[in-house]
């Protein structure tokens, strides 16, 4: 039974670690997921409760800049409320047309929301650039949690078996 709980969680790491690049995969919930599964293939021996709140608070602040970092974007550079609000509903949409919809949601979403706002269409295409950086760093952020979890497994293993 052990076996098949380390085999299943390397897969869901896997899985994980590719849909942190995929829109379609839910990256970082596999990874904890995983995280969890040898967890419990050890009685949670090697990775107690402090190590897993540790993976879970990784996860959220992964999965949060995902989806938070096109609306900061647009923020970042003074875009008015519906622009903020047009990259969030964008996202949202997005979510929907693989790839191309994750990418052109929140930034049409967001050029819009400007354009409405302001009736200027520099300051609609500033938002969306910003909108699309914005997204370029979550993914970057979400990647780089993902990596994080994996080193916090990787020494927590390593740190058991040279102790062992």
């Amino acid at each position: 039974m052990t076996a098949v709980l380390v085999i299943l969680a390397i897969v869901l790491l896997l899985i994980g670690l590719l849909g942190t690049v995929m829109p379609a995969l839910p990256g970082l919930p596999l990874m904890f997921g995983g995280a969890w599964l040898l967890a419990l293939s050890s009685d949670y021996q090697i990775m107690g409760a402090g190590t897993l709140i540790s993976l879970g608070i990784l996860t959220i602040l992964g999965c949060t800049m995902d989806y938070m970092a096109g609306m900061l974007g647009a923020k970042h550079c003074g875009a008015s409320k519906r622009a903020i609000w047009g990259a969030f509903i964008g996202a949202i949409i997005g979510m929907f047309f693989a790839v191309p919809g994750m990418i052109l949601g929140p930034l049409l979403g967001a050029a819009a929301g400007e354009f409405i706002a302001r009736r200027n269409l520099m300051a609609a295409g500033k938002v969306g650039l910003a909108t699309v950086i914005g997204l370029v760093l979550g993914v970057v952020a979400k990647i780089g949690c993902a990596f994080a979890m994996l080193i916090t497994i990787a020494v927590m293993y390593l740190y058991h078996f040279i102790n062992f």
